[in-house]
C-alpha cells in the first residue's frame, strides 16, 4: 500500500530529512527529495531520487510537484542557526518563510492537501513555564523564531480558506544520529551542543564554549529538551499516515519532556567517550532562552508516539559513533 504513496522532501539531504527520507524508504513509501544541497549531502539520500533545485526557483519547484504529484509534502529545508539569525535576518525571513510561500503556493497550485512542516521550539521564546505545551503563548525572541511562527500563521490561514491541511511539528534539540551508522549530522559548522562536543572529544576542535553561566537555572547553564533523530523521524510517519487519513490540521511538540543543561551534556559526553576534553566558560550568546523542555502528552495520547531513545547517553553514544566515522 506504502508504495503507492508519493511524499515529497525538500531538505532530504539534510541532517532531520535525510533521517526521514530513510524511514520512509524502509517503510515502503515513494520518496522524492528536493534539495539545493547547501547543507544536504547527495549521499545521504538513501531512498528515492534526489532533485537539485532551490526552492526560490518557483519554475522548477512547480514543474517538479505537477510531474511527481505528491499525496503529501514534508518540508525540511530552512537556516537553523539561531546566532546567525540574529546577525542575518533578511536570509532567515527569505529562506525561512519567503521560500515556503513558494512551496505552498505549488502545492494549492497543483491539488497538494497535505503539508508536514518542521518548525521549531523557537517560537515559544522564553515560556512563562516549563515544560511548555502547545497552547503556551507564541513569542519568538529572534528572527529563526519568528520566522517559524511566521510560516505556522500562513499555513493556518490557508487551512482556514481551502482543503488544504497541515501539521507543524515544533522540535525542541534534536540529537544524535542513526544506529546503523549510515547517517548523522554532517555540518562542518555545526553549532548543536552535543555535535559540538564529540567533535571535541575527537581532536576536531579544540575545545568546547559553554555560552552563559549566568542562566537562572540549577547550575547556571541552559536547560534543553534533547530528542533522538530517529524518534523525531518516526513522528512525521505517524503525522504522515494521520493526515492521509484524514485527520485536521494540528500542531504537535517533539520532545521528550525532561531536559538537560549544558553541564549536564559534557559531562555526559566526557563519560560516554572517555576523553576529558578542555571546556572554556564564555558570554551568553543572543538569542538563547534559559529552559525549553517540551510538553509531548499531546503527541504520545492524540497519536501514539513511542519515543524509544529517550537516554541522554545513547543520543550521545550514536552521535559520537557517527562522528568518528567520518575521522
Amino acid at each position: 500500500m506504502n508504495s503507492k504513496i508519493k511524499v515529497f522532501v525538500t531538505g532530504g539531504a539534510g541532517y532531520i530529512g535525510s533521517h526521514v527520507v530513510k524511514m520512509l524508504g524502509e517503510r515502503g513509501y515513494s520518496v522524492l527529495t528536493y534539495d539545493n544541497l547547501s547543507f544536504g549531502h547527495r549521499e545521504a539520500v538513501l531512498y528515492g531520487k534526489l532533485i537539485v533545485a532551490d526552492l526560490s526557483d518557483r519554475q522548477t519547484l512547480k514543474q517538479t510537484i505537477k510531474e511527481y504529484k505528491p499525496d503529501a509534502v514534508m518540508h525540511f529545508a530552512a537556516s537553523i542557526v539561531v546566532p546567525e539569525s540574529v546577525k542575518e535576518p533578511v536570509k532567515y525571513y527569505r529562506n525561512n518563510f519567503c521560500n515556503t510561500l513558494n512551496l505552498v503556493e505549488a502545492c494549492l497550485e497543483h491539488g497538494v492537501k497535505n503539508f508536514i512542516f518542521s518548525s521549531a521550539a523557537a517560537v515559544y521564546g522564553i515560556p512563562e513555564k516549563c515544560p511548555v505545551n502547545e497552547d503556551a503563548p507564541i513569542n519568538p525572541i529572534n528572527p529563526y523564531g519568528h520566522s517559524k511562527a511566521m510560516v505556522e500563521r500562513m499555513l493556518h490561514e490557508v487551512a482556514q480558506t481551502s482543503d488544504f491541511r497541515y501539521v507543524s511539528l515544533r522540535y525542541f534539540n534534536v540529537a544524535g544520529a542513526d544506529g546503523s551508522d549510515r547517517l548523522g549530522q554532517r555540518r562542518k559548522d555545526a553549532t548543536h551542543l552535543i555535535t559540538v562536543a564529540v567533535k571535541t572529544a575527537l581532536g576536531k576542535r579544540p575545545y568546547l564554549e559553554i555560552y552563559g553561566t549566568d542562566y537562572p537555572t540549577e547550575d547556571s547553564t541552559c536547560i534543553r529538551d534533547y530528542i533522538h533523530v530517529d524518534d523525531l523521524a518516526d513522528a512525521h510517519i505517524l503525522v504522515l499516515d494521520y493526515l492521509l487519513q484524514g485527520g485536521k490540521s494540528d500542531i504537535f511538540n517533539c520532545g521528550y519532556g525532561h531536559g538537560y543543561s549544558v553541564r549536564e551534556v559534557v559531562e555526559a559526553t566526557k563519560k560516554v567517550t572517555g576523553v576529558d576534553f578542555k571546556v572554556i566558560e564564555t558570554g551568553r550568546r543572543d538569542g538563547d532562552p534559559p529552559e525549553l523542555v517540551a510538553e509531548s502528552t499531546k503527541l504520545k495520547n492524540s497519536l501514539g508516539w513511542q519515543p524509544r531513545y529517550d537516554d541522554l547517553h545513547y543520543i550521545i553514544k550514536t552521535a559520537y559513533e557517527w562522528e568518528r566515522k567520518l575521522l
